[in-house]
């Protein structure tokens, strides 16, 4: 729906809702990577998945990820149960599972990366999600403000001709933030599927609205 159809008008008023996009390449990629891992006993459980996060954060280090991009997201533990004919369910061992956030900033060397940490790991880890992110997307909000603007500004135009009447002052001026959009790269529940795993960066799109109110001038 564009500005000119959700245009309200008062008397010696007129209100519009502008809306506006623009486009950057992201230049970040957020990783959230898991490790799963069953043991008999919960203390060996919980100390596997331990190694295994360890592993996985010194290979992303390895490839030049900073500390600071690397981020603990939790470790659990939960009783492994299995149902047995004539028995019923029973505990058979313990599941624990840690995750770890990772933020890659050279995104070319992403796939190779999130390879060398799903392979630091192997079968007990996978991948929770991928997306590619912009880092700062200040400069985009603000040409897709000047677009919405610009398209609030058209419609208000049209209807003071309509009436007979032109733009007078900015009475209010509504910012209505939209939330940035990622690029999620979907089917990577499996380490597996990262081997070779190319990213294709294209373009984040973030989008704008504004409210604004003019005066009539007759």
């Amino acid at each position: 729906m564009n500005a000119a159809e959700r245009a309200s008008t008062d008397a010696g008023t007129v209100t519009v809702t502008g809306s506006g996009w623009a486009e950057a390449v992201p230049d970040l990629v957020t990783v959230s990577v898991a490790v799963e891992c069953r043991a008999p006993s919960l203390t060996d459980a919980y100390a596997a998945a331990g190694q295994g996060l360890a592993a996985v954060a010194a290979a992303l280090r390895g490839h030049g990820v900073a500390p600071a991009d690397l981020r603990t997201g939790g470790l659990s533990v939960r009783a492994d149960l299995a149902w047995r004919d004539g028995e019923g369910q029973k505990l058979v061992g313990y599941v624990a599972v840690g995750s770890l956030a990772v933020r890659l900033r050279d995104v070319g060397n992403a796939p190779a990366a999130i390879s060398a940490a799903v392979e630091s790991g192997g079968d007990d880890v996978r991948l929770e999600s991928l997306q590619l992110v912009l880092s700062d997307d200040s400069a985009t909000r603000a040409q897709a403000r000047e677009a919405a603007w610009q398209d609030a500004l058209r419609a208000a135009a049209q209807f003071a001709s309509l009436a007979s009447a032109t733009l007078g002052r900015v009475l209010s001026v509504t910012d209505l933030r939209a939330a940035p959009g990622p690029v999620p790269a979907a089917g990577l529940q499996r380490a597996s599927a990262v081997e070779g795993l190319p990213l294709e960066s294209g373009r984040n799109r973030v989008e704008a609205g504004v409210t604004v109110t003019w005066e009539l001038l007759h």
